[in-house]
């Protein structure tokens, strides 16, 4: 048996209440959840200075023979660099962090959480925090109209000037970043991965969140991004990527279209429906040395998630595997 736990990500569960989140996960067979710091699963402001409110997490995780692992701020991570901060982010931030919609102003307060997540972490017991950075030149995406090489240095500075605080927040508590290499974020590929990396001084507070499913459908591999990455992967991820065949017609970005449209390129799929190659990936993790947990994070337009995440906690226990208690040399040598 693999001794990595294997969790639930309840980001796309925050419609449901935490307990029941909870009981589902148990039920399922789950060893733990990475709790999402959305609905009411957990408010970073009252955990990290109510102790009551601690506790009360705690209760119901033990009450279903449950860990938590990590817990996730995306959503409040992205307003930290965006630009533009706009009515999508309102649709994604709570009422106090959007305040009054003044980008400076959402800007500051998504930083104020993204720090109180650090604090809520230590105090729960939890030593890593998955999310998002937000960019300020994702916008530069596309080739035209070109952005200069000022613009682009520009804001790896700007993300470097506004998380280097949040970091240090986070070594003051002893906990680690696990920044999700996502688009839309300020590392979303290889290349821009080096250069976020780069742009903070490699500080250690500051690591990756390992995705394959954001990965392979940019013509990315996994398996060599985790081993030239293997000093920064401080959390995994487990979702699937399913690329259609081309027919002249689908490209990579989307075109708009919604989830599971069939005309779309790519879409994420229940874990073992897709593309990525799992057992490569599981043998590369294993490889490096990473003993943490696997995160389930179940996003599947197509199918139903009461059904999905069962089904993938089940084909995951199928691809782990524990490494070798003997080393290949040892087991064909001789003694005299």
């Amino acid at each position: 048996m693999s001794t990595h736990p294997i969790t639930l990500f309840t980001g796309q569960w925050a419609d449901l209440p935490f307990e029941e989140v909870a009981r589902l996960a148990s039920e399922w067979g789950y060893d733990g959840l990475e709790i999402a710091c959305s609905g009411d699963h957990l408010d970073v402001e009252r955990g990290a200075v109510d102790d009551d409110y601690i506790a009360s997490r705690h209760e119901i995780l033990d009450r279903y023979n449950l860990k938590v692992y990590a817990i996730s701020v995306h959503l409040q991570g992205q307003a930290v660099c965006d630009d533009p901060i706009d009515q999508r982010h309102q649709g994604i931030l709570s009422r106090g962090v959007w305040g009054d919609g003044d980008p400076e102003g959402v800007r500051q307060r998504a930083a104020e959480a993204v720090k109180n997540s650090a604090r809520t972490a230590a105090r729960l017991g939890v030593k890593t925090v998955i999310g998002f950075t937000g960019s300020s030149i994702w916008k530069y995406i596309a080739m035209f109209p070109p952005a200069s090489s000022a613009m682009i240095d520009a804001g790896y500075q700007d993300f470097a000037d506004r998380w280097n605080p949040i970091l240090d927040v986070f070594d003051e508590v002893g906990v680690r970043f696990a920044h999700e290499v996502h688009p839309s974020e300020i590392a979303y590929d290889y290349y821009s991965t080096q250069r976020a990396l780069e742009a903070i001084g490699h500080r250690e507070a500051f690591g990756l969140n390992w995705d394959p499913s954001h990965m392979v459908w940019q013509g990315i591999d996994p398996v060599q991004f985790i081993w030239d990455f293997k000093d920064r992967i401080y959390h995994v991820d487990c979702k699937d990527t399913k690329v259609r065949t081309p027919d002249g017609r689908r490209g990579i970005l989307g075109s708009h279209l919604p989830w599971a449209d069939p005309r779309r390129r790519w879409d994420f799929v229940s874990t073992g429906r897709g593309d990525v190659d799992w057992e490569d990936c599981f043998r590369m993790l294993t490889t490096i040395g990473y003993e943490g947990p696997i995160s389930i994070e179940w996003e599947d337009a197509g199918m139903d998630r009461l059904h999905g995440a069962p089904e993938a906690i089940e084909y995951v226990r199928s691809q782990l595997f524990p490494p070798p208690a003997t080393s290949f040399d040892a087991a064909f040598s001789t003694q005299d």
